[in-house]
């Protein structure tokens, strides 16, 4: 139910109009990376300079130099009835604070699965799986390390844009928070000086658990450790994944799932095509009825055992629009208090501190203008971050404004999905809805923005009428960044090439977007094989010109008309007559694609292998698909086995099969 809207802003829609085939707005290039903006700390202590000559340090020798207090605990205000329910592990309203200090529950029998080198050395520390402390410490055993503090912290739930509260066990929206997620670090690198946060996803009960028992399965956790490190080598802003530890014939958990019979059962429920009902319709329309219900996303059948695991994430902040969507609610209520306004002017501060420390740097106490800078900085990373998923054909699933973090970076691993056939209404999520789906996910992010910003409404010197400008100001950063995914989807070097990029997808009959949708084209291996096609010395032998594209881009039937193909041939035409005149050589734009088009993305039936594989103690699957990845676009350690094993469309069966095409 929805109890509050948010704000009245009118947010341009990036879906598709006119049908399932869209007429999306222009694209431009999003393939630099982009990371976090070095974080402010106190000087370093002695041992922490210290520290910066060893190379070597365990992680037991980084955390023994980490004195000072985590900052969310230091800067903000504890919940004042933590004490009294301490242990903090079952479900209670939140009334007041920022946080409460809670202790994870530590897996039993620990085994460490795989750990991102790169993330540890990011935070500051070198990896070693097999470390005592590291495996007892990312395993929910906070007495392995002293003086480290833990605690989750409670946000709100607002879905496009309106607040919700029917979610929250107790109506009122101060039960909603970390259910299974718990912080158990605040590190400052002793060289870079960057600040890095680390939570335990699946550590156990909190007062936000709900009545859910806080832990991950394996299943979960192998998808979240691998999507998380596979995005970042994608080039698109995330959290990171620094470790995945499983509970070995110990800690279990059951969860809702599809049978093996699933999919058989739900066949005998379908209509043939000479079923009465749907005697009216063409043979075409029939078969295309059919497919359709095939296709329908449907809830699990069975409930399953399965051995619990914890993937600890790390990033600068995990500070979500939720966190201060909730203390704005409470600071605007009627007969709102004194300490309430203050609790409100404390997050915002708080997250332009982790997020954008330059715009304390440069405004000081100056809480409004603070403000409104940290807005305008997070828009834009938001921006770049949803234009990214879009170039690399993610859908996060579930996009809320909780799962939405300030500083722009991708986060929550749950029902996510890298698309395979092309569909703007992609999303694996059976709750996803059309708002969720993959061409809506700009508008989303959007009104994701609109929720901060007017909730950081009252700190404004211009209040919601400011907020509002910024809203409005935002939706050309929004339609900018998603103009440069696809200029550089479609190889043009200009910036100022974008409206010929954006008829060249969405013109129509004739434009690539429709192509691909109704010739059921897969989304990855089709941009790359279009950058073989401009390979084609003669474009005006139509074979050649498809050749690349004709056995392996397509579901189905194919282009299985002289037409279908008629009109990829004419397409490719104009859009190399269109490459060369803007200046940019067939040879660049090869080039260029090549490095904005992943070759490798996490397919859902290869993450099923992986973690099916994987719960009978193989893990063989989970490693080969994390190096895989650490590539994704060719190159380096890219074999003709790999191109032949991964650069493939996806089996048929995967895109209607339960747990894999959708899931709950």
């Amino acid at each position: 139910t929805t109890t509050t809207t948010t704000t009245t802003t009118t947010t341009r829609s990036c879906m598709p109009s006119g049908g399932a085939c869209v007429r999306a707005c222009a694209r431009r290039e999003v393939i630099r990376r982009v990371f976090g903006t070095p974080k402010t700390s106190s000087p370093a202590s002695a041992s922490i300079r210290r520290l910066a000559t060893m190379t070597h340090a365990t992680f037991g020798e980084f955390a023994a130099t980490q004195t000072s207090s985590p900052s969310w605990l230091t800067d903000l205000t504890e919940d004042p009835d933590a004490a009294k329910n301490a242990p903090n592990r079952t479900s209670r309203e939140v009334r007041s604070g920022h946080y409460v200090r809670v202790t994870p529950e530590a897996l039993r029998a620990p085994r460490g699965i795989i750990g991102s080198t790169s993330c540890a050395q990011m935070i500051g520390f070198t990896l070693d799986m097999h470390d005592e402390t590291f495996l007892r410490y990312f395993s929910g055993d906070a007495s392995a390390v002293e003086g480290l503090e833990q605690w989750c912290t409670p946000y709100a739930l607002s879905i496009m844009g309106s607040r919700m509260t029917s979610n929250c066990p107790f109506g009122n929206g101060n039960g909603y928070g970390d259910g299974r997620a718990i912080s158990v670090g605040e590190f400052v690198n002793p060289v870079t000086k960057e600040r890095f946060e680390l939570q335990l996803k699946g550590g156990g009960r909190t007062p936000f658990c709900r009545g859910a028992d806080g832990r991950a399965v394996l299943r979960s956790s192998i998808r979240e450790f691998l999507a998380s490190e596979a995005m970042h080598a994608l080039g698109v802003d995330t959290t990171r994944a620094l470790s995945l530890i499983e509970s070995v014939k110990g800690t279990t958990a059951r969860r809702p799932w599809y049978s093996s019979s699933s999919d058989a059962d739900y066949a005998k429920r379908l209509p043939s095509m000479d079923d009465p009902r749907l005697a009216t319709y063409s043979p075409e329309e029939r078969a295309e009825i059919v497919e359709s219900l095939k296709a329908q996303k449907r809830d699990p059948d069975i409930m399953i055992e399965e051995p619990c695991a914890i993937t600890t994430r790390v990033a600068p902040s995990f500070t979500r629009i939720g966190h201060i969507d909730l203390f704005a609610r409470r600071a605007t209520a009627p007969r709102a208090t004194a300490e309430q306004k203050k609790q409100l002017e404390q997050i915002v501060r708080h997250a332009a501190f982790r997020e954008f420390p330059e715009t304390i740097d440069e405004h000081g106490d100056d809480l409004p203008k603070v403000a409104r800078a940290m807005l305008e900085k997070s828009g834009t990373k938001i921006a770049k971050m949803v234009a990214g998923w879009i170039r690399v054909g993610f859908c996060q699933g579930n996009f809320n404004a909780d799962n939405c973090l300030v500083g722009g970076r991708t986060m929550d691993y749950g029902p996510f999905g890298f698309m395979d056939k092309y569909d703007p209404a992609f999303a694996k999520w059976t709750g996803s809805g059309d708002h969720f789906a993959f061409m809506a996910q700009p508008t989303a992010g959007i009104t994701n923005f609109a929720v901060l910003a007017i909730s950081c409404a009252p700190v404004l010197k211009g209040g919601e009428k400011e907020a509002k400008e910024i809203i409005a100001a935002m939706q050309s950063v929004f339609e900018d960044e998603l103009n440069d995914a696809f200029r550089a989807k479609l190889g043009f070097a200009s910036k100022e090439s974008a409206d010929v990029a954006n008829d060249l997808f969405r013109d129509g009959e004739d434009g690539l977007e429709r192509l691909m949708y109704e010739d059921n084209a897969d989304w990855t291996v089709t941009w790359r094989r279009l950058a073989e096609c401009l390979e084609v010395a003669d474009a005006s032998d139509d074979d050649a010109l498809l050749r690349p594209l004709l056995n392996t881009s397509f579901y189905g039937k194919g282009l299985a008309s002289d037409e279908r193909r008629q009109k990829w041939a004419n397409f490719i035409r104009r859009w190399r007559a269109a490459l060369e005149a803007s200046g940019t050589s067939l040879g660049d734009a090869t080039t260029r694609m090549q490095a904005a088009n992943p070759k490798y993305v996490l397919r859902e039936h290869l993450l099923v292998d992986a973690y099916t594989k994987a719960s009978a103690g193989d893990y063989s699957m989970v490693n080969e698909l994390y190096v895989l990845t650490q590539n994704p676009y060719g190159g380096g350690t890219d074999t003709t086995e790999l191109e032949a094993k991964y650069f493939v469309k996806a089996p048929e069966q995967s895109l209607t099969s339960g747990g894999v095409a959708f899931m709950s």
